[in-house]
């Protein structure tokens, strides 16, 4: 339809504006702009859409993707549709395919989730106005309401909690500033961002600290008749040299009959954090308290985390425990579960209860020989099942004061630190073993938060089979348990050779990623049909769960929560646990740059750990640093094969492959994008991939030529 407003433009003009401002239309050229991007399509009148949920996976450009669980595509979404969503949160999108366009496109329909509602950013103030850069992938300023910018000056680092996600005159998310952490640059300001900038908030609401003083410190005489009283039992902590948060404990007593009595005792979160409290809803918006290089953001304030809960020496504590008891031939032949107190004679450290081991002598040294002894036997059983051996690497650094890395090393797990799991993987399986039986013995499921592990991906296992054979490694693949016991083998050959380690990190990436779920389907990589996580319940709020209800289900009667609530809740859970193993891996990379900072223009030998269009990634010796050569600093154009699996040079034919050694320069380290350049450097010790000599006049390209970069 045609509008006659040749005599009336101006006011046509300004009623189109108004409407503009009032974030009734857009305007036109924004959307042609989109169109020209093709990334602002609609469907026609009667075309077909759906409709699913999904999380926003954005892009620099504002448009996204979502990625829907359980389907293969993911459905592109251009900034003009994105609606306020941002990367990370959970979306409902209506999708369809248009004619001759290969990929599916769709339209965010409205947030189901916010991924996060602070940001961390650069304060900028304006004569009328101010506003906060976001640090993360946001299309938008934050407009700052007006007297809520607690004092930040241009430049400054702040958080700001979004209040305000549309609508407007300037049609900008509004907040109000929480904190001025000041200028950018410093070690704390960048580790207060990573923190921020995956959905962790910094400090605790007021109402929840409150709540936490308010608790009583001492433990009442009627608590301590309701429980088990294990506090003249043997009974021992072992955690890393700098915890604070003990939220378990071992007890050891030989019993009458001869046999011997483990006890896994575990801090009684839930009796100070009751459900619906302002405690219980700040613990499960975090879930998991988040453990950075040099810090750790507690998942509970500190006076439960670190006083109340913490299973501190000399000092009675509620315990929720899990008592096993072992024949002469150390196997588990009863078990009790409820809630007890127990009195701690001793905190080692993971060294010094491996001095004991080593040694045979020390305090507890007895029983803790005993305690090896059925750790190991466990241990052999469970990989006799089909549970995998890997183990990745765990880079550590050594600090100064300033809280710069002065040294990067791998922590080195020994027998005292596998005690300690072999005895919690026992008490996590038990538990959930012991729900499943009782759901099934009543006829009816328990719903429960089940810690799962599909089986892995078998393209990408034929993939890694195709490689390791390459490398000398056969590979039997043809079962399940097959692939964990191939798995096992490779790990046992890497040990006495180093250049099958690169072998490593590829097969624990065939595996699927562990998650909370109430469908339970096992755990693959423990070969357990039940688990759960029973053990931690300070630091991950799936524990606190476990442990509520397994208590309401001790007695003969059977208790059932809210299955579809409960499922909603694992999935939150398990995508902050995502967020905080993300937080953790920026944190290393931030300290790695910061390390090799100091190392630019030396030469270090490392080994091939990935390859990119771009270049090659590199794990350097003995720092365990990564950083990416680019092709541009070799001597000829590298092609990249199919597999990704190794580069061969154009000219000469000569390889790389994952795992081969290489010698490369320390080019450039890049602190904010947490990245460390490097540079081929083959003159150090004669260096040169395996095949032949250049003769650039007599070999070319498979295409006839040179393949860009």
């Amino acid at each position: 339809m045609l509008l006659g407003v040749e005599n009336n433009k101006d006011s046509v003009q300004h009623a189109l504006q108004k409407l503009v401002e009032e974030n009734h239309l857009a305007p036109l050229e924004d959307y042609k702009f989109q169109l020209k991007r093709g990334a602002a399509s609609l469907p026609s009148d009667g075309q077909k859409t759906n409709e699913l949920e999904g999380v926003v996976d954005m892009t620099r450009t504002g448009a996204a993707y979502i990625v829907v669980e359980g389907r293969e595509e993911d459905i592109y979404v251009a900034a003009a549709n994105m609606h306020t969503a941002l990367h990370g949160d959970r979306v409902k999108v209506r999708f369809w395919s248009l004619p001759g366009r290969r990929r599916t496109e769709g339209e965010v329909l409205g947030v189901v989730e916010r991924a996060r509602e602070q940001f961390i950013g650069t304060f900028w103030q304006y004569p009328q106005y101010a506003i906060v850069a976001p640090d993360t992938l946001m299309p938008l300023d934050i407009m700052v309401i007006p007297g809520e910018t607690q004092g930040a000056s241009d430049g400054d680092k702040v958080v700001i909690r979004i209040e305000q996600w549309a609508g407007g005159k300037f049609q900008n998310p509004q907040g109000r500033i929480l904190y001025v952490l000041g200028k950018a640059g410093t070690h704390d300001i960048e580790m207060k961002s990573i923190l921020i900038n995956n959905g962790f908030n910094l400090f605790f609401p007021e109402e929840v600290t409150a709540e936490a003083e308010a608790l009583p410190g001492e433990i009442h005489p009627d608590e301590v008749a309701r429980r088990r009283d294990m506090r003249g039992v043997t009974t021992f902590t072992i955690d890393p040299e700098n915890a604070r948060d003990f939220d378990d404990a071992l007890s050891f007593q030989l019993l009458e009959n001869g046999h011997l009595e483990v006890g896994v005792h575990i801090a009684d979160v839930s009796h100070y954090v009751r459900e619906g409290s302002a405690l219980d809803k700040e613990a499960y918006l975090r879930s998991t308290s988040v453990y950075l290089v040099d810090r750790v953001l507690p998942m509970l304030p500190e006076r439960l985390s670190n006083e109340l809960c913490s299973l501190r020496p000399n000092e009675d504590k509620l315990t929720f425990s899990a008592i096993f008891e072992f024949d002469e031939k150390d196997k588990v032949v009863g078990r009790w579960f409820g809630k007890t107190i127990i009195h701690s004679d001793r905190r080692f450290t993971y060294e010094e209860a491996q001095a004991v081991l080593e040694s045979g002598q020390g305090d507890f040294a007895a029983e803790l020989s005993v305690l090896n002894r059925v750790a190991k036997k466990m241990r052999a059983a469970r990989f006799k099942q089909g549970a995998i051996a890997f183990e990745t690497e765990e880079v550590r650094f050594v600090l100064d004061e300033e809280g710069t890395p002065m040294e990067v090393y791998v922590k080195e797990r020994k027998e005292a630190h596998m005690l300690i799991e072999d005895f919690m993987l026992l008490a996590n399986r038990e538990v959930a073993t012991f729900i499943a039986e009782k759901g099934k013995s009543d006829g009816q499921e328990i719903p429960y938060v089940y810690r799962i592990h599909d089986e892995p991906n078998m393209e990408k296992v034929e993939d890694l089979a195709r490689f390791a054979r390459e490398l000398g490694v056969v590979m039997d693949i043809s079962t399940p348990m097959n692939i964990a016991r191939s798995y096992n083998r490779l790990a046992e050959q890497a040990e006495e050779n180093p250049a099958l380690r690169i072998l490593e990190p590829i097969a624990i990436r065939t595996m699927a990623k562990a998650a909370y779920s109430t469908e339970n389907i096992g755990h693959y990589g423990l070969a357990f049909e039940y688990y759960a996580h029973f053990t931690s319940p300070i630091r991950r709020y799936s524990d606190v769960w476990a442990h509520r209800i397994l208590e309401q289900n001790l007695g003969a009667s059977v208790i059932r929560v809210n299955k579809t609530r409960l499922e909603e809740q694992c999935k939150h859970i398990s995508k902050m646990e995502r967020s905080a193993m993300e937080a953790e891996r920026e944190s290393i990379k931030y300290k790695q740059a910061e390390f090799m900072e100091k190392h630019v223009g030396e030469i270090f030998p490392g080994f091939v750990a990935g390859f990119s269009d771009r270049g090659v990634f590199v794990e350097l010796k003995d720092s365990h640093c990564e950083g990416m050569a680019s092709y541009e600093t070799f001597r000829e154009p590298f092609e990249l094969d199919g597999s990704r699996l190794r580069i061969r040079g154009v000219y000469t034919g000569a390889q790389y492959r994952l795992g081969d050694e290489i010698w490369v320069r320390v080019v450039r380290t890049d602190l904010e994008r947490r990245q460390i350049d490097l540079a081929w450097a083959p003159d150090n010790q004669g260096d040169m991939p395996m095949g032949k000599e250049p003769r650039p006049k007599e070999v070319k390209a498979k295409s006839g030529r040179m393949k860009k970069r």
